[in-house]
């Protein structure tokens, strides 16, 4: 995307590409999105696509592809072993992050499965700048520990800081000398930090720890699933890289890994995932569980047409005009509704944008999960799904109590070249409608709540009677609108 200045002096993004194949979109009544949302369990996650308006859940699988991605999916080779479709993802691969090896993966929930039973063991130790959900649970199910390494800026919610997740260097020390490089299995940066609003890792930051690793032996790991728009913030917030090309800045940020895994979910915008090293005999060891949990080594759980269409949006995300759509769009909105006074997540990050719930909601406790209410309300008020991420998305203590997560956020995703403006002031005006009626807005409890992952599939109901309410106040407000 490209910044213009408007006449009129109004500041919206431009986007720079043109649409050519639409979906259509329904958007069902208020009593119907009450029956679905009950029916759902209060979890977005088990809506019916059939009653979702706007669908901000994720961007995971769910990016537009380009019109040579599309193309690009004709031409793959079928061959179970030795496909050419392969071998060009693999030489994109080498191209953009100077690495030797290449294993394919499915997604990026499967290399974190291989990589956490190939190197964490029990009494093991994770580093990282913030988790993630299925990571930890890859890791803590093999017997490992997460410890986060924040900054203290990464959880203050209003904030001029450009990349607030940063590694804290200091902590990072600090845990190598008490506990030992070799307890360390991998120290693992996620650029930008999902949990925490999408915010970003300048790339000084990846080269300090970069070296601390390399001085103790410790494997450096990027998860580099969010890279898109971490290149994006990188050039321009970061002086040293406003001058380099995309494809310099990543190149730059990959020299400081050991290893690098993504979900092409996310970057390469098509359904896959891969693991990339130079190390040949960690490249050894991990082709055999690719072989035995994913495929053969030329596909790795993917369909080929997948891989050709990721070989085809790698590249496309070296380009300025393709990886700034989102973080545009993300700005636009949270500026927009922080003009109306909505706590959302500053500066604007990647991925999405992020609306402080614990502040949306401050009279509901956190044992009632005010991020899951806000999405249950959201989506019951304007037929938009976001995803909740805070306490609902965290895992019990091992003796059963809550575990209160360090923030309560409802994101709400931007996938790229997939909405329109008037979609986005369409949601930016319910977010504002209620929260003016927030004080209506209860708390949820669970009624079925699995041992891991209880995000997922875990159903709630509310404490009160708050929704039916809720209902009534916006027939009052705006009369027969959907």
């Amino acid at each position: 995307m490209s910044e213009v200045k408007f006449y009129s002096g109004e500041s919206v993004p431009l986007e720079m590409h043109k649409v050519r194949i639409v979906q259509k979109l329904h958007l069902v009544p208020i009593e119907q999105r009450h029956a679905a949302i009950t029916e759902a369990g209060n979890n977005t996650f088990l809506l019916k696509n059939r009653d979702i308006f706007l669908d901000m859940l994720t961007d995971s699988g769910v990016n537009a592809m380009s019109d040579r991605q599309q193309a690009a999916m004709m031409v793959a080779d079928d061959s179970y072993a030795g496909s050419e479709t392969f071998y060009r993802l693999e030489e994109r691969i080498r191209e953009i992050f100077g690495t030797r090896y290449f294993l394919p993966a499915h997604q990026g929930r499967a290399c974190e499965n291989i990589l956490s039973q190939v190197l964490v063991r029990p009494g093991t130790i994770v580093p990282t700048n913030y988790h993630f959900t299925t990571t930890k649970a890859h890791i803590t199910l093999n017997g490992g520990t997460v410890e986060e390494i924040f900054t203290s800026d990464a959880l203050e919610v209003t904030s001029e800081k450009p990349f607030k997740g940063n590694m804290d260097l200091e902590k990072l020390r600090a845990l190598i000398a008490e506990q030992g490089a070799e307890r360390i299995a991998f120290v693992r940066c996620e650029a930008g930090t999902n949990l925490i609003g999408g915010q970003p890792v300048s790339l000084q930051n990846m080269r300090d720890v970069g070296r601390i690793c390399r001085e103790h032996g410790i494997l450096a790991v990027l998860d580099a699933s969010l890279l898109a728009d971490n290149l994006y913030f990188n050039k321009i917030r970061e002086a040293e890289c406003r001058d380099m090309s995309l494809r310099e800045i990543t190149r730059a940020v990959a020299d400081q890994y050991d290893l690098i895994y993504f979900s092409a979910r996310k970057l390469g915008c098509a359904r896959g995932g891969g693991i990339c090293m130079n190390s040949e005999d960690l490249y050894k060891t991990i082709r055999e569980k690719i072989t035995l949990y994913e495929g053969f080594l030329t596909y790795g759980g993917m369909s080929v047409r997948e891989i050709e269409a990721i070989t085809v949006g790698l590249e496309e995300t070296m380009d300025m005009d393709m990886v700034s759509q989102g973080p545009q769009f993300i700005r636009f909105m949270v500026e927009e509704l922080a003009r109306k006074g909505v706590p959302v997540i500053t500066p604007p990050g990647g991925l999405g944008c992020h609306i402080d719930a614990r502040a949306f909601l401050s009279h509901v406790p956190q044992a009632e999960y005010p991020a899951g209410a806000l999405g249950s309300a959201l989506y019951l008020v304007g037929g938009v799904r976001g995803m909740e991420r805070g306490t609902l998305s965290e895992q019990r203590n091992p003796d059963g109590s809550e575990k209160l997560a360090d923030m309560e956020l409802l994101r709400l995703a931007l996938p790229r070249r997939v909405f329109t403006m008037s979609q986005v002031k369409y949601a930016v005006d319910r977010i504002v409608w209620l929260y003016e009626n927030r004080r209506m807005v209860g708390g949820l409890r669970f009624v079925e709540e699995p041992s891991i992952l209880r995000f997922f599939f875990g159903r709630l109901v509310p404490t009160s009677d708050w929704q039916e309410a809720l209902v009534a106040k916006f027939r009052a407000d705006l009369g027969d609108s959907l």
